[in-house]
């Protein structure tokens, strides 16, 4: 009886500690699973209130957009700029490009205006105004602005292949990006520019050389310009044509 007795507690004692590893096993999978559903729930979050700003952005576009085109076309522009109360040749609208990586001038796509918006988070007329400021800094930091200075001469380029701009547009691009900050230099030469009558177009080799003429020569002295320093001939006219004026 003793040691029926022994064997009955000791089954006893298995049992109970074999349900013991069942129910702990129970609870570990209960956590676990209530892990899981408190990481998808966490998961879920982020991503509709991702899904609804693209949404909200989405409906802005669609407020713009040309119904048989499915793009912002010039029109739809036009009344974006009224709605921002800026003109619609204001830099502004330019960075605004800039800063969506559009491809055609005069035209906004659905996924250029999604990633521009998205970055900025502006999904209103309100949040976009209040955006450019910050879109007027960004641009202008050094790291950004000759980007922007190159993107605005291949903006403008209107025709598949074409690598040229006529001299007006470059003259109106020239105060549009460097007016700000090199105003005396732009008026000089947009004067020489519609002046001359050697040149018609602008290439992008002499478009670079106008932004480094205003970054490194002493203006108006002129004093450190050297013809011998590999810039487009364009210049070299340009400060021959300074300095007979100025005498």
């Amino acid at each position: 009886m003793r040691r029926t007795s022994k064997k009955s507690s000791s089954s006893t004692a298995t049992a109970s500690a074999g349900v013991e590893q069942v129910n702990e096993k129970q609870n570990r999978k209960r956590k676990g699973v209530s892990t899981n559903l408190t990481s998808r729930k966490a998961q879920r979050g982020p991503t509709k209130a991702v899904s609804k700003e693209v949404e909200r952005i989405d409906q802005f576009f669609y407020t713009y957009a040309d119904n048989s085109s499915g793009m912002i076309d010039p029109e739809g522009i036009e009344t974006l700029c009224s709605h921002l109360e800026v003109p619609h040749t204001d830099v502004r609208i330019l960075m605004l490009a800039w800063k969506m990586g559009c491809d055609k001038q005069g035209y906004f796509t659905l996924d250029e205006w999604r990633t521009g918006l998205k970055a900025l988070r502006a999904d209103s007329i309100s949040k976009l105004k209040k955006t450019f400021p910050e879109l007027v800094q960004e641009v202008t930091r050094p790291s950004n602005f000759q980007d922007f200075y190159i993107y605005a001469f291949r903006y403008c380029l209107t025709e598949d292949k074409k690598k040229c701009i006529e001299i007006p547009v470059a003259c109106e691009l020239l105060n549009l990006v460097l007016g700000l900050q090199f105003r005396p230099q732009v008026d000089k030469l947009n004067n020489y520019l519609m002046y001359q009558n050697d040149y018609k177009v602008i290439t992008m080799d002499q478009w670079m050389g106008f932004i480094r003429f205003c970054n490194e020569i002493n203006f108006p002295s002129l004093d450190n310009y050297d013809s011998d320093l590999a810039w487009p001939l364009i210049l070299d006219n340009f400060v021959e044509w300074l300095r007979e004026n100025k005498s």
